[in-house]
């Protein structure tokens, strides 16, 4: 199983979807790593060699991708400065509501969680 920044791709799949395992490689970027790296498109991630893995590197080192711990970093960095300047994005963001605009009346189950009813109580 090679490693890359820290992160064991799968070996039984193609170099370009095995790429999209490191946090920060989608889809466009891998094809472009892999062409800029001159990996065949059919060739599988236990075929790589040391030689394959340091052309890897060196695109992705040319290219100044933000990837894996900095790339994190950033986002967390981002929503904390939306967090401390109290935007709504911020406070919709420390509340676990949608961000962008969605309904909340009904849906946003994935952003609200699991369903809470509230009844009515019991005088004692």
């Amino acid at each position: 199983m090679a490693r890359l920044l820290g992160v064991d791709i799968p070996n039984n799949k193609r170099v370009e979807y095995a790429l999209r395992y490191i946090y920060g490689i989608g889809p466009v970027r891998a094809k472009l790593i892999c062409k800029e790296a001159g990996i065949p498109e059919e060739m599988r991630a236990q075929e790589l060699n040391e030689e394959h893995i340091n052309k890897i590197m060196t695109v992705i080192a040319d290219n100044q991708f933000k990837l894996e711990g900095d790339l994190r970093r950033e986002i967390m960095s981002n929503l904390k400065r939306l967090s401390a300047i109290k935007s709504y994005r911020g406070l919709r963001h420390m509340r676990g509501l949608p961000v962008r605009g969605q309904r909340t009346s009904t849906n946003a189950r994935t952003r609200k969680g699991k369903r809470k009813t509230v009844g009515v109580g019991q005088k004692a």
